[in-house]
């Protein structure tokens, strides 16, 4: 693990970049991206944090208390931009990503990308998703200080299609929404995500938001999808509106409140229903800023899912 240290008074460079939240997956995949781009990369990471993937994306790291201002400033000092991707909940978001941004302004980092990455929560009503409202939050907070920000805004992350998200049911043969079945959905794999973020991190003329989805598909388009890739009939089945939704989000949260867990069920519910009300869609789509980057759609990402359940099948049937 190499430490880094920095002086104060560094001129920042165009390819420095700072990176807040690289041990998680997200913060990864950034890591990796902004190496292959030639980003000269500084991983900030907390005393005893496991560093060792971060460590082998080509990152420098640097090993830093959060709580400490005049530390945080000298390790941003000399940075064109810090990109955050911080994941949970006020801990994070406001309270560390907000240490975090004001480093950045005292040792004067001109741009900073917040952890944003989402459905386009500017346009969804406050107070109908908490994780959304942490962010509206936070933008508030950096849109007051003296730095240029911006956001990138990716719909839902397209991995989830594989069987997180409660869309695509597999066993039953079902596509499940809650609203018209032709309303369009923004998928973006995090891999597609952190590709673009790269991207964005090293062009200092980037607008407040930049919106992309790596595909946009339907309830029926899924439903067609999956018909296509396994032979079998995919029915769409609408279990109620989202009226009816919002109505089991109440319920799981007095029967199952998880105040403390960044994805309990009901957070995962009100985010499909921000989705599928259309209130989150994404537009315009900045997908071609960036010559080059290819997008993986949701056909690929069900096909892989499927693929690697018949080899899991297979594997299991031999062992037995």
């Amino acid at each position: 693990m190499n430490t880094l240290e920095t002086t104060p008074h560094d001129m920042a460079k165009a390819d420095r970049i700072a990176l807040v939240g690289g041990t998680g997956d997200l913060g990864l995949r950034i890591a990796r991206a902004l190496v292959a781009r030639g980003a000269e990369v500084t991983a900030l990471a907390r005393p005893g944090s496991d560093t060792t993937a971060l460590a082998g994306t080509g990152s420098r790291i640097a090993v830093v208390d959060f709580q400490d201002s005049l530390a945080l400033e000298r390790t941003l000092s000399g940075a064109a931009c810090v990109v955050s991707a911080v994941n949970g909940l006020e801990e994070a978001v406001i309270d560390l990503q907000g240490r975090v941004l004001d480093a950045a302004v005292a040792a004067g980092v001109p741009r900073f990308v917040p952890s944003d990455y989402s459905l386009d929560f500017t346009r969804t009503r406050p107070g109908r998703n908490r994780n959304l409202d942490l962010r509206r939050r936070f933008m508030k907070r950096v849109d007051a200080a003296p730095i240029r920000a911006t956001s990138i805004l990716n719909g839902a992350f397209a991995d989830l299609l594989a069987g997180q998200a409660p869309i695509v049911l597999r066993g039953p043969g079902v596509v499940i929404h809650w609203s018209s079945a032709d309303q369009p959905l923004d998928f973006t794999t995090k891999d597609d995500v952190a590709a673009y973020t790269a991207a964005a991190a090293l062009d200092p003329t980037t607008p407040r938001i930049l919106r992309i989805a790596g595909d946009v598909v339907t309830p029926r388009d899924l439903a067609t999808t999956m018909q296509g890739l396994t032979g079998r009939r995919f029915r769409l089945v609408r279990p109620g509106g989202t009226a009816v939704l919002s109505g089991m989000i109440g319920l799981a949260r007095t029967l199952a409140p998880q105040t403390g867990a960044v994805f309990p069920a009901w957070q995962g519910m009100q985010y499909l229903r921000d989705m599928m009300e259309g209130r989150g869609k994404l537009h315009p789509l900045d997908n071609d800023r960036y010559p080059g980057l290819s997008w993986t759609g949701a056909r690929e990402v069900l096909a892989a899912a499927g693929t690697s359940d018949a080899e899991a099948g297979g594997t299991k049937r031999h062992a037995t």
